[in-house]
Formats: C-alpha cells, structure tokens, sequence
C-alpha cells in the first residue's frame, strides 16, 4: 500500500493508472515510467522516483514469480484489447505482468479466459482511509490527494509549468494552471520583487 501512495505523489499518478503498471512500464535506469491510456486514452511518460524505483525491484521479481506459477496452470495476466487472440503465447511474457497483481484470479469478461487481474482500486482506498483515520487527520485526503501534491510541490520549487503539465498528462495548460492560484501565485514560483525586499 505504501509504494502504491509514494507512487501516487512520486509521479503524480492516478490510482487506476498506478494499478495498471506493467513490468514493461518500468525504466528503472531512466528513473522513468509509461502511462498507458491515461485519462483520454493518451500513453505519457513520467517521472519516477528514487525511492520507488528501489523497491519496484522486489515487487517486479514477486509478480514474475506469480506469473510463472499461474503459466503453470495456463493463467496469466489479463490482457488489453484483443491482444489475447492476436499473440496467444504473451500471458507468458514478463513485460505484460501487472506489478500490483490481484491476489486472486477472475474470469476476463471479454474473453471468457481464467486471468489474473490488478490489484482493485478499492484496496488502496480502504488502505489509505484507515491511514487517515489512524493519525487523525482531520482534511479529506484521497487518493488524488497526492496527485494535486505533486503537481503543487513541483510548481512551488520552480519546475516550469508546461513540463508539469507534460508529466500530469493535461491537453491544455489552463487544466494545470489551477496548481498556481492553490499556491496563491498567479505564475508558480514568481513573487513579486518587493516581497523579497
């Protein structure tokens, strides 16, 4: 639960988007990753961080090893599209092994087939509640919570707006504009000379 939260902020991702990363969605030595069909159905790259890239190893080498006992049994990871019925041997390859696998299989209502699915969104959300409930956060936090905090945290230390909207995935920069009036600065990090004075 806590690498899917780091990942949220760390990358500012959406949680459908972070349950759906692949094996082969991870650039581990390009501390980067690929969103694929985002919100408008938009592949993007974004940035990954450090701290996640070095636990992402354990949790890549655990889903292998889910993938190959399910092989076994002729499961294997749900696949997108008609994937499946094109390349009938890809449930076998790594690349397509969700990193936050279902800790169950399910039946693929496309295909009829025996899969293993993501990890459910609402995993993450009870999770993530019970934290909140926990330390007595009193302020609605969710799981888009720290999508916003990245997207904020980024334009606070003075990263340019149009590459946080590259990273966010927005089509047009007033979507990522709203960032800068959360700061209380029409242009993130641009105050007025006097106030330094």
């Amino acid at each position: 639960d806590r690498l899917i939260i780091e990942l949220l902020y760390g990358s500012g991702l959406r949680v459908s988007e972070c349950l759906r990363l692949r094996i082969q969605d991870i650039d581990i030595e390009q501390a980067s990753l690929t969103v694929r069909d985002g919100k408008g159905h938009k592949d993007r790259q974004t940035i990954l961080s450090h701290k996640c890239a070095i636990k992402l190893a354990a949790y890549i080498n655990k889903a292998m090893e889910i993938q190959h006992s399910d092989n076994q049994q002729g499961i294997g990871p749900s696949l997108p599209n008609a994937l499946e019925r094109k390349y009938p041997n890809a449930f076998k390859q790594h690349g397509w092994m969700f990193i936050f696998p279902s800790t169950t299989t399910c039946i693929n209502p496309y295909t009829g087939t025996l899969c293993r699915h993501h990890l459910h969104q609402s995993v993450i959300r009870k999770a993530l509640g019970n934290a909140v409930r926990n330390i007595k956060i009193t302020k609605r936090v969710t799981c888009h919570t720290f999508r916003h905090s990245f997207a904020t945290h980024l334009l606070q230390s003075g990263s340019d707006i149009r590459s946080v909207q590259e990273l966010l995935g927005h089509n047009d920069v007033s979507t990522t504009q709203i960032y800068t009036h959360v700061l209380g600065q029409h242009y993130a990090g641009t105050t007025s000379p006097l106030d330094k004075l």
